[in-house]
């Protein structure tokens, strides 16, 4: 992936606005996959990347690998916002995101025309939608799975003992709870008011959440291609 680009001298990290985004809905189609921590998002994901052509991208990843790089000026802070349960400041995100985006199309020998990209984790809060949406893509719509509180905490505990995530433990849980209901869901709601929410009960095991997730994608008009 192309390193993080530097922003400007502004301290607040203000990016450039763009009169059309980068990429065209009609030929890269986008979806948002969201969820608390610990719904099941990456499980998911990766069963729609097999059966269905996705490029998956993963904020939190993309961000992880950012602050490890050793020449990332964002790596320090990147940190610090990561274990305290903060959302990393929305220019820094959505950069990599396009970053990553434009790298894949690259490699692609059809380039733009057909690209899937499934965003894991993203958009976390109404600036980060709203800029994606204007600078990078439009997307097609949002995959949510609902998951009660105390069946991700379950979850997370029990990943927790293998991830080796600084996240993973019962204070970070906590504060990533919080942080996902205040600013996460507004998200949600947002699309959903636009009619773009596809909704999925995800308390069940995997493979029965996964017919679900085969059938509302039928629904949309995406076919599996494996």
């Amino acid at each position: 992936m192309p390193a993080l680009n530097p922003p400007p001298s502004n301290p607040k990290l203000s990016a450039p606005s763009k009169p059309t985004p980068t990429f065209s809905p009609d030929s890269v189609s986008v979806i948002y996959v969201l969820g608390g921590p610990g719904a099941g998002k990456g499980t998911q994901s990766a069963n729609l990347v097999r059966d269905y052509g996705f490029k998956h991208l993963s904020a939190g990843d993309l961000l992880r690998e950012e602050h490890n790089r050793p020449d990332s000026q964002f790596g320090s802070m990147i940190k610090e916002y990561i274990a305290d349960g903060k959302i990393v400041p929305m220019e820094v995100t959505v950069q990599l995101l396009e970053n990553a985006m434009t790298a894949y199309i690259r490699e692609r020998e059809e380039g733009e025309k057909g690209a899937r990209f499934l965003v894991d984790g993203f958009p976390r809060q109404m600036d980060q939608a709203l800029k994606f949406e204007e600078s990078v893509c439009p997307s097609q719509f949002t995959l949510f799975f609902d998951c009660p509180e105390d069946v991700m905490q379950e979850r997370l505990i029990n990943r927790g003992k293998t991830s080796g995530r600084a996240d993973d433990n019962a204070e970070s849980i906590k504060k990533r709870f919080r942080t996902f209901v205040e600013t996460s869901m507004p998200v949600v709601e947002y699309f959903e008011k636009k009619g773009k929410v596809v909704k999925v009960a995800a308390t069940k095991g995997p493979d029965e959440i996964y017919e679900e997730v085969k059938r509302r994608m039928g629904e949309r008009g995406f076919e599996m291609v494996r």
